[in-house]
């Protein structure tokens, strides 16, 4: 990854110049430029047609989408043409997740064939664009084939990575889905439908945990249900459940109510807001309570 610790930057952390609250709204010119910078190497030279092929794929996908004529435009000018003319912020986070996968997917596997046309690898790549999202204190990381919105970078770090990391397993394909769609609608805030795919993903999760450990259930069971089974089967170790009655008070009351309430029923004759707070404070639940059943049956005989 190429950061470099320059003078500069030191004196800003010195001056306590380096943000420390993460903003949505605006993507800076000179993030901008660095993530041209990251796209420049991966590119390199000679450059790759193939992968060039790939950035017109991704601008006819996106002026389809917007519903404007594309332009005479090729190549490198694909890459100015959203980074850098480009003033919707949601836009240009459309051209980098897109622009991420084709890294993260067509040329993390062309890699070896391709070793000369490229100064960094995929990984490289990536770890460079969420460490400069970081730097410029836009909350924004790209994890998962996706970019997601981080309100937390401790929360994020401990919690929700992690679950992505654990549930790209093939068994939790659906609860995988599942969580980044929920992710999805909270950057767009589409928070009730937020709090929907983390309820599912939430059930998807135990389902796959007792599909993998032979114990039965009704595929219509609710999650209170679903908890129960968790605790019937020692999921949760029995000299431990005494400990972990308040965990199951949450569990129980925690993700299914707040969707229950929210976002599950009809709204009735007086319409239904969802702050964006509590959106995130269910998605972190989520999270962190995902990645303790998957961490608990890891410790199963």
């Amino acid at each position: 990854m190429k950061v470099y610790d320059i003078f500069s930057k030191r004196q800003k952390r010195l001056r306590g110049e380096f943000p420390d609250v993460y903003q949505y709204v605006d993507i800076p010119q000179p993030l901008r430029v660095q993530i041209f910078y990251i796209l420049n190497d991966v590119i390199a030279a000679p450059i790759d047609l193939h992968f060039m092929k790939g950035f017109s794929e991704i601008y006819s996908r996106l002026y389809r989408e917007y519903g404007k004529l594309q332009q005479a435009i090729v190549g490198k000018d694909i890459i100015n043409l959203f980074l850098f003319n480009t003033q919707v912020t949601e836009h240009i986070l459309d051209f980098i997740e897109l622009s991420f996968q084709l890294i993260d997917t067509t040329y993390r596997r062309s890699i070896t064939v391709n070793e000369n046309f490229s100064k960094i690898t995929a990984d490289e790549a990536i770890a460079e664009l969420n460490f400069r999202f970081r730097e410029h204190g836009v909350g924004y990381q790209y994890e998962s084939g996706k970019m997601i919105r981080v309100d937390s970078q401790i929360i994020h770090t401990e919690a929700v990575k992690p679950v992505l990391h654990l549930l790209s397993d093939t068994r939790f394909q659906g609860a995988n889905e599942e969580f980044l769609k929920a992710h999805e609608h909270y950057r767009h805030g589409r928070y009730k439908e937020c709090l929907v795919e983390c309820l599912k993903a939430f059930e998807s999760t135990m389902k796959t945990i007792f599909d993998s450990q032979g114990w039965s259930y009704q595929s219509t069971d609710t999650a209170k249900k679903l908890i129960d089974i968790c605790f019937q089967n020692n999921l949760i170790p029995a000299y431990l459940q005494t400990q972990f009655t308040s965990l199951r008070s949450n569990l129980e009351s925690g993700i299914p109510t707040i969707r229950n309430k929210n976002a599950g029923h009809g709204q009735g004759s007086q319409l239904i807001t969802i702050p964006q707070h509590f959106a995130a404070y269910q998605l972190h639940m989520t999270a962190s309570t995902i990645l303790f059943l998957l961490e608990a049956e890891r410790t199963l005989p």
